[in-house]
């Protein structure tokens, strides 16, 4: 193997190591826009709760229990949709700053571009 092809397979591997990187990022950009939507989730219940409670002087709670209690159902629903999507968009962007910590600690032309 010659200067000139050792040079275009380093130049290949830097354009693979880039893809990957790109696909990482972009992953990861996934998971912050579900982080976003789960944080999203879990306050509509908690502004529709503060509504009922500014407004409870209206209404006897005993006139609009049919009502009351498939909405909380509901917002602890949404409650439990938020947490869980923040849980797991928290997990997938740990795994990949890891993924990513990787790719630097092999390549370190990545970590001057990524830092």
């Amino acid at each position: 193997m010659d200067a000139a092809d050792k040079s275009e397979l380093v130049k290949n591997i830097d354009a693979i190591t880039l893809n990957e990187v790109q696909l990482v990022l972009a992953e990861k950009r996934t998971a912050l826009s579900t982080l976003r939507t789960g944080i999203a989730i879990f306050a509509f219940p908690l502004s529709v709760l503060s509504v009922l409670i500014a407004t409870s002087q209206s209404y006897r709670t005993s006139e609009v229990l049919h009502w009351l209690v498939p909405l909380l159902l509901l917002n602890a629903g949404l409650v439990i949709l938020g947490v869980y999507l923040i849980v797991i968009a928290i997990r997938r962007i740990r795994r990949y700053d890891r993924r990513i910590d990787e790719f630097k600690r092999k390549h370190g032309r990545l970590a001057e571009l990524l830092d």
